[in-house]
């Protein structure tokens, strides 16, 4: 019987967290981790936008990462000053450390000076990515 009361707390526990990890993932944040950090053209291999950039981290295998570059690459048609990056995590592992990249896809909102201003961490929504750049501009 005790066996099968812990086996239920295992799977309920694993659902609880199953539950909030699918919500975060995608969601457009702000981190006080990412407070005051910059990135220059230098950094991206890329010129910022005039207004705004969208940094996308991807790997070769992310499925998401296909979707999310297709999402980027249309706000950033349609929305003037904004650039769209695409960083190989795995080539540029300096990076991913020094901004604590641990999944891909990672979305950055950089202001006009490369400040980071937002951060999604999963494929982001259409929508957050246009709100999110509200705040950068």
């Amino acid at each position: 019987m005790t066996g099968l009361v812990v086996c239920v707390a295992v799977l309920a526990a694993a659902s609880v967290y199953g539950v909030l990890q699918r919500r975060r993932s995608g969601r457009v944040r702000v981190r006080v981790r990412d407070d005051g950090k910059r990135l220059d053209a230098s950094d991206l291999g890329a010129e910022l936008g005039e207004r705004a950039t969208l940094v996308q981290f991807s790997s070769a295998f992310c499925a998401p990462c296909r979707a999310t570059r297709r999402v980027l690459g249309e706000v950033a048609g349609v929305v003037p000053g904004v650039a769209h990056v695409e960083i190989d995590a795995e080539a540029h592992l300096d990076l991913v450390r020094r901004l604590d990249i641990l999944k891909t896809p990672t979305v950055l909102v950089l202001d006009a000076g490369g400040r980071v201003v937002r951060r999604a961490t999963g494929q982001p929504r259409k929508a957050d990515v246009i709100a999110a750049l509200g705040e950068a501009v």
